[in-house]
């Protein structure tokens, strides 16, 4: 196995790379990727030492599937486990109201797919590890930004009982999530609303022999329960809630919980009744919008959650990730090979990708408000016929293939690599930097 750089373990370390990349999730390893396959070195910063993101979404649209399909790592990830989901379903008293189906897509992005992020996140840091320039930080926690002139230059990592690592970069991203420490050290605004009124409990459940083949939402008098396979042989459900009630509900205990769970779930009942044994067993989703105040700056920019956060409806998450990677991608190499790093270069990525998120945001509230909030029964029967319309018309078609692409398809700038896939790092570790 190739070595990788790392820092050294018993020091303070000062390294150089020409885009310090903050937060190893998809959008973060992904634009890693992209940029080492384009000749550009990177250093990644990775508070997690295990990259275990069990209840992070997991559901790839057609257009997060085909950016790691054109970054060559789709296939291995799928075949550390994933399950293909051929629709989108919505059932209430039994009756599917709406289906929409997937295989209405062009082959081979035909489907959704519920892929772990451990697995996802794994392919692609093992690919980052095949190539030269790959530097990586990990256990270690952003805790400062270099500045220099008026621009960000780099960051200041640490890890607990280890000296600071600081890393000089032309470009720092930061790519760590909604909850972006880099966003708040450069002073940037989350730009939080309140746009959602439910939260969501996840939790999962051994299900061998059960799976549903898709993505549904079983709606009750109570609200809605969202129900997906998941590897290996599980389901996962998110139960809805009025926004910021959770504690209430678990103040009734796991029995009244599990109850309620199976009542709106006869199919699961037994499954319900025989695995969820806790609260504990349960993961709640703070559920908001956010549009952070800027996207770059001088030597900064901010992809994937920590520029946009939405909510879970639709499963746009990763597939915004990934796709804002790919626009990111062309930007940063430009900006690296021409040696200038100022906002105005780097502008470009958030011109093009804020209209997208915001479309998105805007689309949320509507599925959000049509499938999970409560209703009548006229409102029902609207909300039935409408399924029906979309479920089989050409117009659904086209409102399919926007929720599976998004409003800005972007796809990988492939034409900008210089190193192909599957080429190996070097076999000694650069100076300064023993091998790991």
């Amino acid at each position: 196995m190739a070595l990788l750089r790392v820092p050294a373990m018993n020091r303070a370390d000062d390294m150089r790379a020409d885009v310090c990349v903050v937060g190893a999730g998809p959008a973060g390893l992904a634009l890693a990727l992209m940029l080492l396959r384009s000749g550009v070195e990177v250093a990644l910063v990775e508070r997690s030492t295990a990259l275990r993101r069990d209840f992070h979404g997991e559901i790839l649209q057609p257009g997060g599937q085909r950016v790691l399909d054109e970054l060559g790592v789709l296939e291995a990830a799928r075949a550390r486990g994933a399950r293909e989901l051929r629709a989108f379903q919505v059932v209430q008293d039994r009756r599917v109201l709406l289906d929409i189906d997937y295989g209405r897509l062009p082959a081979p992005y035909d489907h959704l797919l519920a892929l772990p992020q451990q697995h996802l996140l794994g392919e692609l840091l093992e690919a980052c590890r095949a190539l030269p320039g790959f530097t990586l930080l990990q256990g270690y926690r952003a805790g400062a930004l270099v500045r220099e002139g008026g621009r960000i230059a780099g960051v200041v990592a640490h890890r607990r009982g280890v000296a600071s690592a600081t890393v000089r970069a032309r470009v720092v991203v930061g790519a760590d999530g909604r909850y972006s420490q880099i966003r708040m050290l450069a002073g940037i605004g989350a730009g939080r609303r309140e746009a959602f009124d439910q939260d969501i409990a996840w939790f999962s459940l051994p299900a061998p022999g059960r799976a549903i083949g898709a993505v549904r939402i079983y709606r009750t008098e109570a609200g809605a329960v969202l129900v997906h396979d998941t590897h290996p042989d599980r389901l996962r459900m998110g139960l809805t809630l009025a926004h910021r009630t959770w504690n209430r509900v678990a103040a009734r205990g796991i029995e009244e919980v599990r109850g309620e769970l199976a009542t709106a779930l006869p199919p699961f009942a037994d499954l319900i009744h025989d695995h969820l044994r806790s609260l504990r067993d349960v993961h709640l989703l703070d559920v908001f919008a956010a549009q952070a105040g800027e996207w770059v700056r001088e030597g900064l920019m901010l992809v994937g959650d920590s520029a946009h956060t939405h909510g879970p409806i639709g499963a746009q998450g990763i597939n915004l990730a990934l796709q804002d990677a790919a626009a990111a991608h062309p930007v940063l190499v430009e900006a690296v090979r021409a040696g200038d790093a100022s906002r105005e270069r780097l502008l470009p990525y958030e011109l093009r990708r804020r209209p997208a998120a915001a479309a998105v945001h805007r689309m949320q509230r509507i599925q959000a408000k049509a499938l999970l909030g409560r209703s009548g029964p006229l409102t029902t029967r609207v909300r039935a016929r409408a399924a029906s319309w979309v479920s089989g018309s050409a117009a659904g078609a086209r409102i399919t293939r926007r929720i599976a692409y998004g409003p800005d398809a972007a796809r990988v700038r492939g034409e900008l690599f210089v190193t192909p896939a599957g080429s190996r790092a070097p076999s000694t570790p650069g100076p300064g930097h023993p091998a790991g």
